[in-house]
């Protein structure tokens, strides 16, 4: 497996390069998924889905479950940049806006790691279907296909490298990331 070659010389230590990897998507388009394959092939990774933020019942959103959220994921992102253990750190959430990617790094100690951003995108007709699929099984309620299309086209216009999941299995698309941040 290759490792990022990339060492700084601090006044008082050697470190690496870190790694932080972003992908988003709309709902149903398969970033969990994918974040789950693609932390199978990164070395000493970590990986923190966005939605464990905010997963409360009932589910508020508001300003300040809004911070709270956004709070907590920096707070989270920030110790595992900071953690030595670890050279790839992984999130995955909804991000649905650019302002939402540029806040969040503007709030993370990046200084000494390299930035990957990535949104999945997909047809609708394959969104439809994913979203379906856990409509029929409970995981998700009728509104979240509306909603989820509303969103696809944000993706195209955001400062991130694109996949169309469309005809992709989960693995195949982390082999794809994987392949863009570790390249033969």
């Amino acid at each position: 497996m290759l490792y990022n070659t990339v060492v700084y010389f601090g006044k008082d230590r050697v470190f690496s390069l870190k790694n932080l990897i972003l992908i988003n998507g709309t709902m149903g388009v398969g970033k969990t998924a994918t974040s789950r394959q693609l932390q199978k092939l990164l070395p000493r990774c970590v990986f923190l889905d966005g939605d464990w933020c905010w997963d409360m019942s009932p589910f508020i959103v508001t300003s300040e479950t809004k911070a709270m959220v956004q709070n907590n994921i920096c707070h989270l992102l920030n110790n595992f940049l900071r953690c030595s253990e670890f050279e790839n750190i992984l999130f995955c959430w909804v991000m649905h806006q650019q302002v939402i990617i540029d806040d969040l790094l503007t709030r993370l100690d990046i200084s000494a790691t390299q930035v990957f951003r990535f949104s999945l995108i997909c047809s609708a007709a394959a969104l439809i279907d994913r979203l379906s699929g856990d409509i029929a099984n409970g995981v998700r309620k009728a509104d979240i296909i509306d909603r989820s299309l509303a969103r696809q086209r944000n993706y195209l216009e955001m400062d991130t490298k694109k996949i169309d999941t469309t005809h992709l299995s989960p693995q195949q698309t982390a082999k794809l990331i994987y392949e863009t941040i570790y390249p033969k």
